[in-house]
């Protein structure tokens, strides 16, 4: 997303480090004028900074600044520089986005994180602030990387994201000066020069136009303040218009009102030039379609596809399509990287305040608000045929699917992956902006959920935690504001689930007694006993054997109270797990003996099987070979009856050992070839050969 019209490079929240790619698609020029400014800013990257001069190699990377107005061309500007600088930085460019649609400043925990996506480095999910920076840093150390960010608020946004290596370069993109990073000179734009500005629309109308009345093309720059963006809008609608001259438009501008807004100077005259022009070409446009313009301003990151508008305005699809392309004709949009058969979007960032304010003067609220709820519905249709298209055939999920309408389904897996990878920046900005208009909280959840299942259908838990993460924050958000407890708890055991999985273990135990406290006050019964069971996990993780087996027991305790046999049976295995680690075996063979006993009364023949198999290790390493021996063998007959290879494998390899012990090894030696004959059919069957590590580690899966 971009506030400058000419750009001709994508610009998208962060892009990969591969090259920018097509421009925009709307027939005017791809760049003009600011040939001084691009000359001052390369000259610029080799002036001599203050740590040469003192004999110093500079410390980190040189930052350029481009300061202006929105719509001044400043993200033009950037991205010009950036492409003709490519060669000098053979590891790519990137880029991102310092302030959201909506004039609010993007956290840097957020634009770090997607920052290392690009440059594709993982990074533990719930990661603070200051270990992403350092993270990111520590990515760029050794790399040749241009780094663009874009809408930059302030210093405190640009200085965790430099780079700690002066063979990087950041350009950066600012209303103002940045003030606090050293050594940094402004390049400060204005309106374009007078002929550039007719270069600019030359490019929209052909020459003719302009050489035909050089003064109406003069007076129009004027009337646009010379700004790009106003200029865009203007050469768009006389492109739209062959037989209109450039005189009637500057008559019917200068008519619109606002006399300030050309003649007179500096931001406020920019910013009532481009009002202006705005006004005066959705004033222009048919009823339908200056509606559809208005609420695009509530495009999530100002990213828009044919759903999101038709769901806006309440059309069809093929008419919201034909519209938005009219749009980009217009300069109203441009075209951002899509999947291929769905194109999307991009509302330029300097007209959406104005598109806001369009929206506030013709739209009643509760139109709005509706217009709102529309397209987060449709977005969680869209989610849930995403998912429902990875599922089986004769599936459920498929025969929903069918029963939705051509539109929303989405023909094979790729093509819903695709979708959802690029509509993935508007997807997470839709749920946040969801829950931060706190009227919408239960389609929120709604689309919080769908959003959720479709990333792990398509992803995996592992790959899209880092989104996961994201997403059950704003769960918590909105179940602490709506006082939903059983949510709440929810949420709490998602994100720590999410740090156990990371290695935050400290932080997981935290957020489990959090969801503890939270589902008892709720009488939630699942969420306490998973609660109480996770913090035995993560006590056991920490190698605190004893707190975790207390721990176990209490989830054990509620789990015997509730009738809920196989969870029990789960659960003294669980604590048999801690006994033997904290070397307790007298506990663990008591333990191991009720799981058996559990799992064989629910009729789970498997789970029994393993269960013995864990008693017989207990009793192995107890010193009790005798013991050990009567359990395997019973474990073998329970492991035989239930067709269970690996652990029957298992468990003869574990007879051999324990009768080698006792002094038999004739008999060891038929239980060894035993196993082999085994994992030899297996083989023929499966075509792998599991290794001796996975032959002795079967036991221990549960």
């Amino acid at each position: 997303m971009t506030d400058q019209s000419v750009d001709t490079h994508r610009s998208t929240p962060v892009s990969d480090t591969s090259a920018p790619g097509a421009g925009p698609d709307r027939g005017g020029p791809e760049f003009v004028g600011r040939q001084r400014e691009l000359k001052e800013l390369r000259a610029d990257i080799e002036r001599t900074g203050l740590d040469t001069l003192t004999g110093r190699k500079a410390p980190r990377a040189r930052v350029l600044l481009i300061a202006g107005r929105p719509g001044s061309g400043r993200t033009a500007l950037a991205e010009e520089l950036a492409g003709q600088l490519r060669a000098d930085y053979p590891d790519g460019t990137l880029r991102a986005r310092l302030t959201d649609p909506g004039g609010g400043r993007v956290p840097t925990e957020r634009t770090a994180r997607e920052l290392l996506g690009a440059l594709r480095v993982p990074v533990a999910p719930g990661s603070a602030e200051d270990q992403l920076s350092e993270a990111l840093r520590g990515a760029l150390d050794g790399r040749r990387v241009l780094l663009v960010l874009d809408d930059a608020a302030d210093a405190e946004q640009v200085e965790p994201l430099l780079p700690d290596t002066p063979d990087c370069l950041v350009v950066a993109v600012s209303e103002g000066p940045l003030t606090g990073i050293s050594d940094v000179r402004p390049c400060t734009l204005g309106g374009l020069d007078t002929k550039s500005a007719l270069e600019l629309l030359s490019g929209f109308t052909g020459s003719v136009r302009i050489t035909c009345d050089p003064r109406a093309a003069e007076n129009l720059a004027e009337l646009c303040a010379h700004q790009p963006a106003a200029l865009v809008l203007a050469g768009g609608w006389l492109a739209a218009r062959p037989k209109a001259s450039v005189a009637e438009l500057a008559k019917q501008l200068h008519n619109t009102g606002d006399e300030g807004a050309g003649g007179g100077k500096g931001s406020l005259a920019s910013l009532a030039a481009l009002s202006r022009v705005l006004g005066f070409v959705h004033d222009g446009l048919p009823g339908p379609a200056a509606r559809i313009l208005r609420l695009l301003s509530l495009a999530p990151a100002g990213f828009a596809d044919p759903h999101t508008a038709s769901a806006l305005a309440g059309c069809s699809v093929s008419a919201a399509r034909t519209t938005l392309d009219d749009f980009v004709a217009l300069g109203l949009l441009r075209r951002a990287p899509a999947p291929s058969g769905l194109p999307q979007y991009a509302v330029p960032a300097c007209l959406l305040p104005q598109l806001s304010s369009l929206a506030a003067a013709h739209e009643r609220p509760a139109e709005v608000q509706l217009a709102r709820a529309r397209m987060l519905e449709r977005t969680v249709r869209l989610l849930q045929s995403c998912r429902a298209v990875t599922e089986p055939e004769d599936s459920s999920a498929r025969r929903k699917l069918a029963g939705m309408p051509r539109a929303l389904r989405f023909p094979t897996p790729g093509a819903a992956e695709e979708w959802l990878r690029v509509r993935h920046p508007a997807l997470l900005a839709s749920a946040r902006l969801a829950v931060a208009d706190g009227e919408l909280d239960t389609l929120a959840r709604r689309l919080m959920a769908a959003l959720t299942r479709a990333l792990v259908a398509h992803y995996g838990t592992g790959a899209a935690a880092p989104e996961l993460y994201g997403i059950h924050r704003l769960v918590l958000d909105v179940a602490s504001r709506r006082d939903l407890p059983r949510e709440q708890a929810a949420a709490l055991l998602n994100l720590a689930d999410l740090d156990a999985s990371t290695g935050r273990t400290r932080e997981a135990l935290a957020r489990y007694r959090e969801a503890l406290d939270v589902a008892r006050a709720a009488g939630d019964p699942y969420a306490t006993g998973r609660a109480m069971e996770s913090v035995g996990g993560a006590y056991q993780e920490l190698g605190d054997w004893p707190r975790a087996a207390d721990w176990f027991g209490r989830a054990l305790a509620q789990r015997l109270t509730r009738g809920e046999r196989l969870d029990a049976a789960r659960l003294y295995g669980r604590i048999g797990t801690a006994h033997t680690y904290a070397g307790r075996y007298g506990d663990a063979v008591r333990s191991w003996r009720s799981a058996a006993t559990g799992y064989r009364k629910a009729g789970d023949v498997p789970s029994h099987a393993r269960a013995l198999s864990e008693l017989a290790r207990v009793q192995e390493y107890a010193g009790r070979p005798e013991e050990c021996l009567r359990a395997c063998r019973e474990a073998v007959d329970w492991a035989r009856e239930a067709g269970e290879v690996r652990l029957l494998a298992a468990l003869q390899v574990r007879l051999a050992d324990t009768l080698e012990r006792l002094g038999d090894p004739a008999a060891a030696g038929l239980h060894r070839a035993a196993a082999e004959r085994m994992l030899g059919e297996e083989l023929n069957e499966q075509g792998t050969t599991p290794s001796a590590y996975e032959i002795r580690s079967a036991p221990d899966e549960d």
